[in-house]
C-alpha cells in the first residue's frame, strides 16, 4: 500500500500484471498505472491467454502447482512481449473456489455517552468488533459446508460498505454524536491451502503479490453506478470450473458465493455424448457459443445441454437463497466469464420457473457485462472484447482502487486487517 501512496503523490506510473488463474485459462494483463491529478487509471498494454492442462485446476482451486506455473509463465510472456516490457515485478492475482467466501457483516454499537463525539480510538474498537464477528461467522460457514472445524482461513479482501449513526448514513463518523453506530464491512476469506499455492506460484514466477482478490469482489467493484445508493444487481461470473456470484444492494457488496459448476462441465458432456476428445469437444462448444454451426447442429447441442443448464440454474438458485433471507433480491442480473457465452445460460436465467421460490420483486432482467463497462481501465491492445475479459480487467481496476483508498476509514480497516493477519 505504501508503494501506491508514493505513486499517487509523485505522479509516476508503474507497470503491473493482473493475473486471472482460471480452471480453463490463465489470463494475464500487463497494464500501466497513470496518475492525472487525483485520478488514477490503467492502460492495458499487453494481453496473454493460455489454456490450462487437464489436472492443473479443480473447481477453481490449484491442484498441480508446477502445471499452473508453466501456464501462468506462458500467459505472462505473451502479455509482456506484446507490451514490449521484459520485466515486471508486481501483480494482483484473482482467486476462486467453493471455499472462498465473502459476506457483509453489520455490527450495531450502542454508545454509553451519546452526547460525546466519536474519536479515533472508539472508531477502532467498533471496526475491530465487526472484524471479529465476521471471522467467526465465515469460519462457521466453511466448517458447516465441509464438516471440518479446523480449516485455516485468511482474510483476503475487506471494504467498508456502510456507516450509520442513529440511522443516518455518514462517510466518516469521527466528530459525530449519537447513540447507535452501525458499521457494515465486506470481508472475503479463503483457505490457507489455496493462498499458499498462489504464493508458491508467484514466488516461482519472481512476482511480488500486491493483493490476492476474490474474483467476484473484483468484478462487482469494477462497474460504475450512475446512482450508487440505488444500484442493486446480481453479478454472475461463469468460469471453466466455478460460477461466482456477487450480490450488490444499495451500492454495497452484500456478499459473494461460489459453486463448482462452470463451462468445463458442458465440454465434458459433449465429449461423453459424442465420444470425442475433450479438446475436440471444447472447440465444438466454442463454435456453438459463437454461432458458427448450422441450425440443426445447434438444436442438437441445445438438447444435450438442457439438463446441465437446469443443474447449473439450481446452483444459482441455492446460492441466491442465502441472500434472500435479508431482503428482496435485485432484479438486474449481469453476466460475465467465458461460460456466459453459452446460449442456454441466459435462456435458463430468463425463464420463470426458477424464480418462484425466491423473493424477486419482478422478473429478472439478464444482460452481459462488457469490457467497456469496467471503469478506469483503457484497453490499448484492442483485444479485450468479450465478457470473459471482464474478470482480469476487474482485477486491474481493483489494483487502482488500492491506489486511492488511503482515506481515514480505509486506513483504519487496513491496519486492523494487518493485525488480524
Amino acid at each position: 500500500m505504501a508503494f501506491f501512496s508514493k505513486l499517487v503523490s509523485s505522479g509516476k506510473s508503474e507497470n503491473l500484471i493482473a493475473l486471472d488463474i482460471g480452471t480453463e485459462f490463465v489470463k494475464a494483463l500487463v497494464f500501466r498505472t497513470k496518475v492525472k491529478g487525483e485520478e488514477v487509471f490503467g492502460e492495458v498494454l499487453g494481453v496473454g491467454r493460455s489454456r490450462q492442462e487437464q489436472g492443473n485446476m479443480q473447481s477453481g482451486a490449484v491442484s498441480d502447482i508446477s502445471g499452473v506455473i508453466k501456464t501462468c509463465r506462458d500467459s505472462i510472456l505473451q502479455a509482456q512481449e506484446q507490451a514490449g516490457i521484459k520485466k515486471i515485478k508486481k501483480t494482483i492475482i484473482g482467486i476462486a473456489g467453493e471455499l472462498v467466501r465473502g459476506t457483509t457483516t453489520i455490527v450495531h454499537y450502542e454508545r454509553a455517552k451519546s452526547e460525546s463525539r466519536i474519536d479515533l480510538a472508539e472508531l477502532k474498537v467498533i471496526i475491530q468488533r465487526v472484524q471479529n464477528k465476521a471471522f467467526e461467522r465465515i469460519k462457521k460457514q466453511i466448517a458447516w459446508d465441509t464438516g471440518q472445524d479446523d480449516i485455516d482461513i485468511k482474510l483476503i479482501n475487506a471494504a467498508i460498505v456502510d456507516v450509520r449513526i442513529d440511522g443516518y448514513q455518514v462517510k466518516n463518523p469521527i466528530g459525530f454524536q449519537g447513540k447507535d453506530v452501525s458499521v457494515s464491512i465486506f470481508n472475503a476469506y479463503a483457505p490457507m491451502i489455496h493462498l499458499g499455492a498462489i504464493q508458491s506460484i508467484a514466488d516461482e514466477l519472481g512476482l511480488e503479490i500486491m493483493n490476492i482478490a476474490a474474483e467476484p469482489y473484483a468484478v462487482a467493484r469494477s462497474i460504475d453506478y450512475d446512482d450508487v445508493l440505488d444500484f442493486n444487481a446480481i453479478f454472475i461470473d461463469i468460469g471453466g470450473g466455478t460460477t461466482d456470484i456477487a450480490v450488490v444492494r444499495n451500492g454495497g457488496l452484500e456478499g459473494t458465493k461460489m459453486f463448482a459448476f462452470g463451462g468445463r462441465a458442458f465440454t465434458k458432456k459433449l465429449s461423453h455424448e459424442l465420444e470425442i476428445s475433450f479438446e475436440e469437444a471444447e472447440n465444438l462448444k466454442i463454435n456453438y457459443a459463437e454461432k458458427k454451426l448450422g441450425a440443426d447442429v445447434c438444436d442438437k447441442i441445445d438438447q444435450m445441454f438442457d439438463v446441465d443448464c437446469q443443474i447449473w440454474l439450481s446452483g444459482v438458485e441455492l446460492s441466491l437463497a442465502e441472500f434472500a433471507e435479508a431482503d428482496v433480491l435485485p432484479s438486474k442480473i449481469l453476466l460475465c466469464g467465458g461460460g456466459s457465452a453459452l446460449p442456454g445460460v441466459k435462456k435458463a436465467l430468463s425463464s420463470q420457473n426458477w424464480i418462484k421460490n425466491l423473493p424477486f420483486a419482478k422478473a429478472p432482467n439478464v444482460s452481459f457485462l462488457q469490457p467497456k463497462d469496467v471503469v478506469r481501465i483503457v484497453d490499448q491492445t484492442g483485444l479485450l472484447k468479450d465478457p470473459q475479459d471482464v474478470t482480469p480487467m476487474g482485477l486491474a481496476n481493483l489494483a487502482l482502487d488500492l491506489a486511492v483508498e488511503e482515506k481515514l476509514m480505509a486506513g483504519i480497516l487496513r491496519r486492523i486487517v494487518q493485525n488480524i493477519d
